[in-house]
């Protein structure tokens, strides 16, 4: 045998002999812990997103869907009817609806078999009933009507409602639908009918504003191969949605939940460098004595690194697949109390964390493994008899600076944002550079401190200078690794805050619009006489885009920015009058006008839609309001907090600027549930309002973050206890030169409580170093990420700063004393040989 089947059959035996000594089990289990914490938290993560994407799809009824103000043919049709496809039509339109003597314009769905696809309609079909989900659609001569339309018309379940030519029995009051957060502004009471009766209504006639839709569900890739082909397919009136186009609140959670879990995957290779940097220099010095000789015996630098660096990445191998496997197992036991927790089905696991977990697992090995192996190849023949003697190795800092840059690629992958990888790469460096200097001040002062102490105190801090390489090490070890757990302790509070204080029992549940100017004063009395809180009424200008910066505009020349932005440029726009910035807007680019009229007219733009159409300060845009033309300048740019469930505008004009111009009034306000009767009684009292029912809007969002608040929750606590595991591998990956001393205080007569003592003052003093510069480290970081990534207002929090510092004490202490314990129970004879032989 010769060449490099030799090479790895001894590197085989060599990591074999470890493993039954031990030498190489505590990077064998800091690794295996590594990819398990990697793997495990990207499958939960992995089947997570996709089962709240999923979920969030009922607020489509489907996966995707095509509206279009023609029958939908041709090459869509083509696209749908894929076998990996489900599809389902609906066919809408607006007419007259009759309860009894009762008429109004209502808004008619003839729902195909099927639909929906995705979520259902939750329904009460009893005078007093309780609501319950439905199966399928309406059967055929009945139909369902909206609870709010219901309210409206006065209509109850069992009666008869006039459809154009038709009769149809009220079966069933909606109480949510899927698209109603899609469909936020459709005030017109909501008739829903199967299919099969829409011919007998006689309403199907040429020139019939008639509305299509088609949905499709299925697979993911089968769902992307459709959306990929139906998007250059599109015709003038069709348009393609999917869950991107759902509302700003659901689309906040989502990606924000999926952001937290990229962090949660960030954290989780953190630790895992830090569990095998620690362990892999512990390997590396037991193997010094064992390479000498294998010099004195004439073993070249080749074979020594073929040797070391094949048990290397056998070990990365096996370590790998365990803590994949491992992962699996656990993911699964997760997967299913998830499923129950969330309620909804979660999708199997795929392959990708899989790969991740071994990709991880290898290129953390390099980065941090390969360099103190390579060096053992320059470790000199004289060092059998001198133990002073360490080796030195150029290309083992190549070699580290290669995997350190293949951990940043790593980590900017895993982040899934260019704004998240940049500050976790940036604060990790400056953590790292700011813990070795600290380390070093500590070991400067206490050398200076050492001869006024006396006792174990003394012996302990003493250990922390007389090992100032060792003690550097592990005070910026344990700070990266508790800065990036308290980073994502930090991060995860902000969030649930964030969302619990958002979506408030009190948030609106009502708009009101159409408010005119001399009705304002009666309205707001009106209200007030139901002892609800006299609301606030904002001005609303539908106006259309027709010029920018002086040229005439129309949708076709927005098309080129995308679909999106050829529709926000044809749709009519709700603009509104403000004279000051309210606490859901800020200012991000500009200048917010005074609260006067101004000499020319200004508007202040959300910034979304400004990056959408490419519109930017000192523009100049022009609408056309009732055939009159309004132009303005662009003076600043807002970020608005949609969150707020209140009425919010992409354009406000400057006070005075839409004087003139016709206007009507809208307002949002909460009114409790056992108010039944007050939107019909406010229709009654002034009829050309028209008041919006968002509660099935806030129920769905609501679900929608309670789901995603579980799932967080859950990778949370998972990725809290992997990485309290992690760190326990990478403490207790530095042990040997502690034991070593114990023994020999042993063999001198040392007590066990002074052991315990010295050891204690050496783990308090690092961990109180490294919990502390952690603290403040991951406060500043948390900010950044929170305001940078999650778009949270942030607030430096002394208290959890200092509970950092307590836990960075607490988990130094009791990772260290456990670690070490090995000291007081074993015979110093066994120990002191273990660690020389």
């Amino acid at each position: 045998m010769s060449g490099m089947p030799r090479t790895v059959s001894l590197a085989w035996r060599q990591l074999r002999r470890d493993l039954k000594a031990g030498d190489v089990r505590i990077l064998l289990a800091a690794l295996v812990l590594a990819v398990l914490a990697v793997t495990a938290v990207g499958f939960v993560t992995d089947r997570a997103e996709r089962a709240l994407t999923i979920e969030a799809n009922r607020l489509l009824g489907g996966d995707a869907v095509i509206r279009a103000d023609h029958p939908i043919e041709g090459a869509l049709r083509r696209a749908a009817s894929v076998p990996a496809l489900r599809r389902a039509e609906a066919t809408e339109l607006q007419t007259m609806i009759r309860v009894g003597e009762r008429l109004q314009l209502g808004d008619l769905r003839a729902l195909g078999e099927g639909f929906p696809l995705r979520g259902s309609f939750r329904i009460v079909d009893r005078a007093a009933g309780a609501e319950r989900d439905a199966q399928g659609v309406p059967a055929k001569g009945t139909v369902w009507m909206s609870r709010a339309g219901a309210d409206t018309l006065g209509a109850q379940i069992g009666q008869s409602i006039a459809i154009g030519d038709s009769s149809l029995r009220l079966a069933a009051l909606v109480v949510q639908e899927p698209d109603a957060s899609l469909d936020y502004f459709n005030i017109a009471p909501k008739v829903f009918l199967n299919a099969g009766d829409l011919p007998a209504t006689g309403l199907v006639q040429p020139g019939s504003r008639i509305r299509y839709r088609l949905v499709v569900a299925g697979a993911p890739g089968a769902v992307e191969g459709f959306v990929a082909a139906a998007k250059p397919a599109l015709q003038r009136g069709q348009r393609l949605e999917t869950i991107s186009d759902a509302r700003p609140e659901v689309r906040s959670a989502l990606d924000r939940a999926g952001r937290f879990l990229g962090l949660a995957a960030l954290v989780s290779v953190v630790l895992a460098a830090v569990a095998v940097a620690m362990a892999a220099r512990r390997h590396s010095e037991r193997h010094l004595s064992g390479t000498a000789v294998m010099r004195c015996l004439g073993a070249s630098q080749r074979t020594l690194v073929g040797i070391h660096v094949g048990e290397m990445v056998l070990l990365g191998l096996i370590a790998s697949a365990i803590g994949v496997a491992l992962a699996f197992g656990l993911q699964w036991l997760i997967g299913g109390w998830l499923e129950q927790a969330l309620k909804m089905s979660i999708p199997g696991a795929g392959w990708l964390p899989a790969v991740q977990g071994f990709g991880v697992g290898m290129v953390v090995l390099l980065a941090f493994g390969a360099p103190p192996v390579l060096a053992l190849r320059r470790v000199p023949a004289l060092r059998v008899l001198r133990r002073d003697l360490d080796p030195t190795e150029p290309s083992a800092w190549v070699v580290a600076i290669v995997g350190l840059l293949g951990l940043g690629a790593l980590l900017w992958w895993k982040a899934g944002s260019v704004a998240l990888g940049a500050a976790m790469l940036g604060g990790i460096a400056a953590t790292l550079a700011v813990l070795a200097l600290l380390a070093w001040g500590l070991i400067v002062v206490v050398r200076r401190l050492r001869s006024r102490l006396r006792g174990s105190l003394r012996y302990g801090l003493a250990n922390v200078s007389r090992r100032a390489g060792t003690s550097i090490a592990q005070v910026s070890a344990l700070g990266l690794g508790l800065m990036a757990l308290l980073l994502l302790t930090f991060v995860r509070t902000d969030l649930l805050d964030r969302w619990q204080l958002s979506l408030a029992a009190d948030a609106p549940n009502r708009f009101i619009i159409n408010v005119q100017q001399d009705q304002i004063a009666d309205v707001r009395a009106f209200i007030g006489e139901q002892g609800l809180s006299a609301p606030t009424l904002f001005p609303m200008i539908r106006g259309r885009l027709v010029a920018h910066n002086g040229k005439a505009v129309t949708g076709a020349d927005y098309a080129e920015r995308g679909e999106r932005a050829k529709q926000l440029a044809e749709r009519e726009f709700n603009l509104s009058v403000a004279d000051s910035l309210r606490s859901d807007n800020k200012v991000v680019d500009g200048t917010f006008w005074a609260p006067r009229k101004l000499a020319r007219p200004e508007v202040s733009v959300e910034e979304g839609f400004a990056e959408e159409l490419g519109w930017k300060l000192g523009d100049k845009v022009g609408f056309d309001i009732a055939g009159q033309n309004f132009q303005a300048t662009i003076t600043s740019l807002r970020k608005v907090d949609w969150e707020s469930f209140r009425p919010n505008f992409f354009v406000i004009a400057s006070p005075g600027s839409l004087d003139g111009y016709a206007a009507s009034y809208i307002t949002a306000m909460n009114v409790p549930a056992d108010r039944t009767r007050f939107t019909s009684q406010l229709v009654e009292r002034f009829p050309n309002l028209s008041v919006i029912d968002v509660d099935q809007v806030l129920k769905q969002v609501r679900s929608t973050a309670d789901q995603v608040s579980t799932v967080v929750e859950v990778v949370f606590y998972f990725s809290l206890v992997a990485g309290v595991l992690v760190l326990m591998a990478a403490v207790s990956a530095s042990q040997d030169e502690r034991l070593l001393e114990g023994g020999v205080m042993r063999v001198l007569g040392g007590s066990r409580r002074q052991l315990r003592l010295a050891q204690a003052s050496e783990f308090a003093a690092i961990g109180l170093l490294s919990g502390l510069t952690a603290a403040i480290a991951a406060s500043v970081l948390a900010g950044v990420v929170a305001v940078q990534v999650f778009d949270l207002p942030w607030e430096f929090d002394a208290k959890m700063a200092a509970f950092g510092a307590a836990a960075g004490v607490l988990a130094a202490l009791a990772a260290g004393m456990f670690a070490t314990r090995r000291v007081l129970d074993a015979p110093p004879s066994v120990t002191l040989r273990e660690l020389q032989g």
